[in-house]
């Protein structure tokens, strides 16, 4: 109950709060959590849903990453199990523990306010996305850490993501130069009808 009052609070306040690295820092502690660095320094960030599309995360989210490359997160697995809107027709992604799997993806290093703000896009810490730090790797092999990236506690049940949200994920993928084998499998991902 607690939290949905947090919710309906940060409806109203979520723009001043994400723009105010004060502001910001209190409010992470209200949720729970606590904001870590300076608002200057760089962290990975690990993109594996629609913010791997340009059209997200550089005009919508309006984040200019610093550099970015693509990658992996070893022992996790991508599902698309969480509730979207609208109901049962939209199923975003969310990654799970899975020590045999890989989830591939976008590694872009940003600031810290920057994480900040894409926090905000995605109603972090308060809703579903929780931040997860992990150790990813680029496409060579190279180790990359740490990495935040979005995790949730999804239903046991797997969902269908909407053709324009899985269209989104196909684009970014390819755009970016994913292998080939996730190109396939986001290819094979029936959208909801």
């Amino acid at each position: 109950m607690a939290m949905m009052y947090l919710y309906r609070l940060y409806r109203i306040l979520h723009a001043p709060i994400a723009r105010s690295w004060w502001l910001s820092r209190i409010w992470y502690r209200l949720c729970g959590t606590r904001l870590e660095g300076r608002p200057d320094d760089h962290v990975w960030y690990f993109a594996y849903g629609a913010n791997m599309h340009e059209g997200v995360f550089r005009r919508r989210r309006g984040i200019e990453p610093i550099e970015w490359r693509p990658g992996r997160l070893p022992g996790y697995h991508l599902r698309f199990n969480m509730e979207g809107y609208p109901k049962g027709r939209a199923a975003p992604a969310n990654v799970e523990r899975a020590p045999s799997a890989e989830v591939w993806g976008v590694l872009y290093r940003i600031t810290r306010r920057d994480l900040v703000w894409l926090d905000h896009t995605e109603a972090v810490p308060v809703w579903h996305y929780k931040h997860l730090w992990a150790a990813a790797e680029d496409r060579d092999g190279n180790r990359v850490e740490p990495v935040v990236t979005y995790s949730a506690r999804g239903g046991d049940r797997e969902g269908r993501p909407s053709l324009r949200y899985i269209t989104l994920l196909r684009e970014g993928a390819r755009a970016h130069g994913l292998p080939e084998h996730w190109v396939r499998y986001l290819d094979s991902v029936e959208p909801a009808p």
